[in-house]
């Protein structure tokens, strides 16, 4: 399984902000936005990843995450000269993707709560795999409609009148036929190739399949100023409760064995003085179990 994270398109939603660095590439709370992202993947256990983003963004990119050797994953990069639409990303990816089936994330999704993913990708058989998120406002999202069985019968994207409330958030997993299906796609009236319309095609041919995450799972869009704030304030909550950090890459490549101790120690010698680092010493120090977060 390989996985891509796309990250480009054009900020507009985070002016002025977005001038400096893109979106993915803001704090959300103590870490940068592409941390958490990234790190869904590595849950997943998905070691090969591509960064898909603009290029005056690609560069910091790098600078900030490196080849993903010091987490013991391989990132590669490739620009995105012109925001076209999520389904955009399997075309930019084409090569990065080759003969393997491929998990996308949206690099302004954040994910908390055990999903399962490692679980879920390693399982992963063919077809269509999306998730099904419960939410009060279903008009603003692609919406998967049900029927009285609870079989997926429609995606409708940005509906007037919701079928259901359950929303498509920006996680997507599908075998490597989604490249032949994106090339096929056109351009809807946003200009845009609608990963609504990949989702459809797997429905009508019958391989589309919707996990619902149920409560205790929580999806945070972070794209607009109100939403990037309650991401915030949401990881601050759960990080001073439990003393626990969220979406930390050195911590989650540890407990998945993608390093070992020597190499975590290793890690946190070449970080400067401050929170980051102590909490990883302290965690270190006592040997404790590390957790998914």
């Amino acid at each position: 399984m390989k996985g891509i994270i796309l990250a480009g398109g054009a900020g507009s939603r985070l002016y002025p902000i977005s001038l400096t660095a893109s979106k993915q590439l803001q704090p959300v709370y103590d870490k940068p936005m592409i941390y958490y992202p990234l790190s869904s993947l590595m849950i997943g256990g998905i070691k090969d990843i591509l960064l898909i983003s603009t290029p005056q963004d690609l560069p910091r990119f790098e600078a900030l995450l490196g080849t993903g050797e010091k987490w013991g994953i391989n990132i590669s990069y490739k620009v995105q000269e012109k925001p076209e639409g999520i389904a955009q990303a399997f075309l930019l990816g084409k090569e990065f993707i080759g003969d393997d089936n491929v998990t996308l994330i949206l690099g302004d999704n954040i994910f908390y709560g055990n999903m399962q993913l490692a679980s879920i990708v390693e399982t992963f058989s063919g077809g269509g795999l999306i998730f099904g998120y419960y939410v009060k406002d279903p008009e603003r999202y692609g919406v998967v409609e049900f029927d009285s069985s609870g079989k997926v019968v429609g995606i409708e994207e940005k509906p007037a009148a919701p079928k259901s409330n359950y929303c498509v958030p920006g996680l997507y997993i599908y075998d490597n036929s989604v490249i032949e299906v994106a090339e096929k796609l056109k351009a809807s009236e946003r200009g845009e190739l609608e990963i609504t319309d990949v989702n459809v095609h797997y429905l009508n041919e019958k391989k589309l399949n919707v996990n619902i995450l149920r409560r205790g799972i929580a999806w945070l869009d972070t794209g607009t100023h109100s939403s990037l704030l309650e991401a915030s304030d949401f990881i601050a909550t759960i990080q001073a409760r439990q003393g626990l950090k969220i979406s930390c890459p050195e911590e989650i490549a540890f407990h998945m064995n993608f390093i070992d101790k020597e190499q975590l120690d290793d890690l946190i010698k070449e970080m400067p003085e401050g929170e980051y680092r102590l909490y990883l010493e302290e965690r270190y120090k006592r040997q404790d179990p590390f957790e998914k977060h």
